[in-house]
């Protein structure tokens, strides 16, 4: 069996070339991909410029780091501030700002934190250090959250009493709900998120076309992955037939993957939450359920947290909603860098302002 190559040269150039060949019969376009992958993707390879002048991408709430709000990054700071404890967390995390600091900064002044690759990894921390509170950070949108669930269970059943999660986890499709309800932005098309899909499925995307009358497709992240998606948006707009179309069938199910959602709500339970730049959206959340509270950080360790500040020259959440490109905020590349991020969403592997500075965006 021949084995596809999706970085194949002469197969993008095929592809761009019906795309080119569409648009030739479209007005202006906009396509908003929610994935954060996806972004850092279609910069990396230049598929921007590549695209017919008509064809706008604009990026999306897709970054689980970017969409936590700083009550969130608060709790997180003020749990680490918590004696005789180890926070644990993904390292995206670790520089974000807070209110005041971050991880980072705390880490600095001598608290245990530490970044991993995996939540099981936190678990077996916890076992190490049987006499002090390990605590990890839950982020992390469908993809991450039924390996949370995992060690949860794993820690029921191994009777290791010293873990926690602080659950931070989110649900997309309210967030692209949001997106479309807000009405900020004119968008004909969605390139939905490969990772987040291969979980919930590409019918959990169908409430778009039906209730939207918008077509979305859902793409991988090598280029052909990408281009395939656009060009598959591109003919239904065309058409004026919006539906779901799954262009990565080599990870996507119709329903998903029914062993990784029976996982996720076997501890968790969908709740509201509060997202950067969307406020507080309806079953957008997941809390760890009743069964699992003895290891929620937010039952076991109540903190109040009070006077949250937002940079108000930030548009992190103006980003978010694509309503604004990080070349518009009078931080970019100039208070605000890697180096010293003022907002997660140049903190972050999958923001937006960290694609358009590495990629040097103009």
């Amino acid at each position: 069996m021949k084995i596809l190559d999706y970085n194949d040269t002469q197969l993008s150039k095929k592809i761009l070339s019906e795309i080119e060949e569409i648009s030739l019969s479209l007005g202006d376009i906009t396509i908003m991909e929610f994935c954060g992958t996806h972004t850092h993707s279609i910069f990396r390879f230049g598929i921007r410029e590549l695209l017919p002048e008509n064809v706008t991408m604009l990026s999306g709430p897709g970054c689980p780091v970017c969409v936590t709000d700083n009550l969130d990054i608060d709790y997180s700071l003020a749990l680490a501030e918590i004696p005789n404890t180890i926070l644990v967390t993904f390292g995206d995390m670790v520089k974000v700002p807070g209110s005041y600091k971050s991880l980072q900064d705390i880490k600095a002044e001598g608290k245990d934190i530490r970044i991993v690759y995996s939540c099981m990894s936190a678990l077996e921390i916890a076992e190490q250090n049987p006499r002090k509170s390990v605590i990890f950070l839950g982020v992390g949108f469908e993809t991450t959250a039924p390996t949370v669930a995992g060690a949860i269970i794993e820690a029921k059943r191994r009777r290791i009493d010293n873990f926690f999660v602080y659950s931070m986890h989110k649900l997309t499709p309210p967030a692209m709900r949001s997106i479309l309800e807000l009405g900020e932005v004119k968008l004909d098309g969605i390139l939905g998120p490969g990772h987040v899909s291969t979980v919930i499925g590409s019918e959990a995307w169908s409430f778009i076309p039906d209730n939207y009358k918008m077509p979305i497709a859902i793409a991988g992240f090598d280029t052909i992955d990408i281009l395939l998606g656009i060009r598959a948006l591109l003919e239904m707009i065309r058409d004026k037939t919006p539906r779901v179309v799954n262009t990565y069938l080599r990870a996507v199910k119709p329903k998903g993957n029914k062993l990784a959602q029976n996982l996720m709500y076997e501890v968790f339970e969908v709740t509201d939450s509060y997202w950067r730049g969307l406020g507080r959206l309806p079953k957008s959340g997941l809390k760890i359920r009743e069964k699992y509270r003895n290891f929620d950080a937010s039952i076991q360790f109540p903190i109040n947290i009070e006077n949250v500040v937002r940079h108000k020259l930030c548009k992190c959440g103006e980003v978010i909603r694509g309503v604004t490109s990080p070349l518009e905020c009078p931080l970019f590349n100039k208070v605000c860098n890697p180096t010293n991020p003022i907002g997660p969403c140049m903190v972050s592997s999958e923001g937006t302002c960290s694609a358009y500075y590495l990629y040097g965006a103009k």
